[in-house]
């Protein structure tokens, strides 16, 4: 069934002018709308893709500017971002919402009987706790009881990996309406600018990602930041000049980091950081835990389209990017000594970057991997 559309927003186009309407949904958070997250990212990367399609789209945020601001944000042809609580759910052809906590949201403003929702996952949760995916106890259980909601609810449901959607068939058998979208990243980067680090003369080893917090994933944590010292220290001593350096870049509690061995650069805005990748040389991934059952590593993908080699733990579902861009090396889960050697031996080799750049521009950027939403969306609702 298409809704129709009632378009109450100031300047907003007929439904003949697009598409497909679409609104897209994740957090409360009265937060501005800045990319500094890799779920930020994500959610606003996807939308402008989507608009780059002819999709009318819509991001529904709750940022405070809507207390005193116009209320609407018209960010490019097609997308705009609009106050969350004054969405009229029945305007849109496709509600998309992003991770549990868009599904939740959209729940808390009265969205989830549209439709057509399509959801998307990152981690998926089992009906008790399981190796490799790092949500225990009632914290697992809360997103389990999401995801029932999601399978009774949702028109489309997708996931980053194989793994997650064979948990997703296990838990709730299986559907033609279960898709596998993976993560992906731009296809042209802003001008390159200055050299944003600190003055060094060795190698900078960077772990661009999220750290977590120790209120919401505690174990993840933990294990992050137990790896990143370890693994400072190591490069410390075994870089013969004693220059080499991890530097680290991204959300999440960082106070437990050792500044003797590790640099924290902060949270920069996502245009800013792609100048840490590219006057960095080397990347660094490492897991919390002994593997990842069914989340990637979102970072990997920006770290190949930068052009910069990378020493990954083994374990992430799609760390075999790293073989098929050829720029870099996987290495074992849990030996920081080791991954330390590599880090450096890596160091010393000549890599192919533009082949690597090439191919992640070919095959995993957010335009390529919004054709799934294009042709489904394009299925129902053929303008």
């Amino acid at each position: 069934m298409r809704w129709r559309m009632r378009c109450s927003w100031p300047g907003a186009p007929s439904s003949a002018a697009v598409m497909a309407r679409v609104v897209t949904v994740y957090n409360t958070e009265r937060r501005a709308a800045e990319l500094v997250d890799m779920s930020y990212i994500r959610w606003f990367k996807m939308s402008e893709a989507l608009a780059r399609r002819g999709h009318q789209v819509d991001i529904a945020t709750a940022e405070y500017r809507w207390s005193f601001r116009k209320p609407v944000v018209e960010m490019a042809p097609n997308l705009r971002r609009v106050p969350l609580s004054r969405v009229d759910w029945s305007q849109y052809d496709v509600v998309k919402t992003l991770f549990h906590q868009g599904f939740r949201t959209l729940e808390r403003y009265g969205g989830a009987r549209h439709p057509f929702i399509i959801s998307k996952l990152g981690s998926v949760v089992g009906p008790r706790d399981m190796d490799g995916i790092y949500f225990y106890g009632w914290r697992r259980r809360r997103l389990y009881a999401i995801q029932r909601r999601i399978q009774a609810t949702c028109r489309y449901v997708t996931v980053l990996t194989a793994p997650a959607k064979e948990l997703w068939v296990r838990c709730f058998g299986p559907r033609d309406t279960l898709l596998v979208v993976p993560g992906g990243v731009d296809r042209d980067l802003p001008p390159r600018g200055p050299d944003p680090y600190p003055d060094s003369d060795g190698p900078r080893c960077l772990f661009a990602g999220n750290l977590y917090r120790r209120g919401t994933q505690p174990e993840a944590h933990r294990a992050l930041i137990a790896k990143l010292n370890s693994l400072g220290a190591w490069l410390r001593r075994l870089d013969e000049r004693g220059t080499a350096r991890l530097y680290v870049l991204g959300t999440g509690d960082a106070r437990a980091l050792d500044s003797r061995v590790v640099t924290y650069l902060g949270v920069v805005p996502y245009t800013a950081s792609w100048d840490y990748l590219r006057h960095a040389d080397l990347g660094v991934l490492v897991a919390a835990g002994p593997f990842m059952h069914n989340n990637e590593s979102s970072k990997l993908y920006h770290y190949l389209r930068a052009g910069l080699p990378v020493v990954s733990e083994a374990g992430f579902p799609n760390d075999f990017l790293v073989r098929e861009a050829g720029l870099g090396v996987v290495v074992e889960n849990g030996d920081m000594h080791a991954m330390a050697a590599a880090l450096l031996a890596a160091g010393e080799r000549g890599w192919d970057r533009e082949h690597a750049i090439r191919y992640i521009v070919v095959h995993h950027t957010w335009d390529a991997r919004v054709e799934t939403y294009d042709r489904l969306i394009r299925r129902h609702f053929p303008g």
